[in-house]
């Protein structure tokens, strides 16, 4: 997953004064973000910044990718990969000088709490009866998973017992159900739910690239100095902290 390059320095203040132009933007979020920011993140953005609204939009990278690509009339998207940011610049939809790769995550195996299983890691996850996983062709979590089992050498054994989500929340909700008495997910996913424990992380040199989360402006906002100041306030080290706060890591 190659990540475009970078030229967008992160916390670099946006000028000019918008206060007498009230403007609401459309963040297009990973699911996997949606506990931050709707419970802190949008609202002390809009505390800084009282003229602006944001509103937000939560589905898998894969399948906000595509709405964008439609013609989603979004301003900020945040991906929990670099594939479907790499492809929306690629396609002129995303401003390459906005894009920063933010923040980093962990992928994990889980179950419900309370069940017996005999997993014990990602290399004996087909001894699960039934395992949840994000669809691989439009889910980074699941992309990120199938790329692990390839390389333990299970993953058709695995595919084979999987039911496939079409976003990591969905997975996260099977679990904690107990439709399925495993899943794989991210580490941030995983610590919000009281439902669920962590059987195992992805072992060592089980993926090439580190799970990354990049954000950037869709070409196409019109509210680009409000895109901006949001995209500055996810980098600022309040926002940072937050994020630190629900799991992730900044990336370094």
């Amino acid at each position: 997953m190659a990540m475009v390059g970078i030229l967008f320095t992160c916390n670099k203040k946006t000028s000019g004064d918008q206060q007498n132009h009230p403007a609401t933007i459309l963040v297009a979020a990973a699911a996997s973000l949606e506990y931050a920011f709707k419970e802190e993140l949008i609202p002390l953005f809009q505390k800084e910044y009282p003229w602006i609204t944001v509103e937000g939009i939560y589905d898998s990278s894969g399948r906000l990718q595509i709405q964008i690509e439609q013609g989603l009339q979004a301003d900020v998207f945040m991906s929990a990969a670099t594939r479907q940011m790499d492809a929306l610049v690629g396609k002129g939809l995303i401003d390459v000088d906005s894009v920063y790769p933010l923040l980093e995550n962990e992928l994990v195996l889980i179950k419900p709490i309370g069940i017996t299983t005999t997993v014990s890691g990602f290399q004996n996850a087909n001894q699960a009866n039934t395992i949840a996983l994000g669809d691989p062709l439009s889910v980074p979590v699941g992309q990120y998973a199938q790329e692990v089992f390839n390389n333990l050498g299970n993953w058709e054994a695995v595919s084979a017992i999987a039911s496939f989500g079409t976003n990591v929340t969905e997975v996260l909700n099977w679990v904690a159900e107990g439709s399925a008495d495993a899943g794989v997910v991210y580490a941030t996913d995983a610590a919000i739910s009281k439902k669920v424990e962590i059987i195992a992380k992805a072992p060592t040199g089980s993926l090439k690239t580190k799970v990354i989360y990049p954000v950037g402006m869709v070409s196409a906002s019109s509210h680009s100095i409000e895109a901006k100041l949001f995209i500055d306030f996810l980098c600022s080290e309040k926002a940072l902290s937050v994020f630190t706060n629900y799991g992730f890591s900044p990336n370094k």
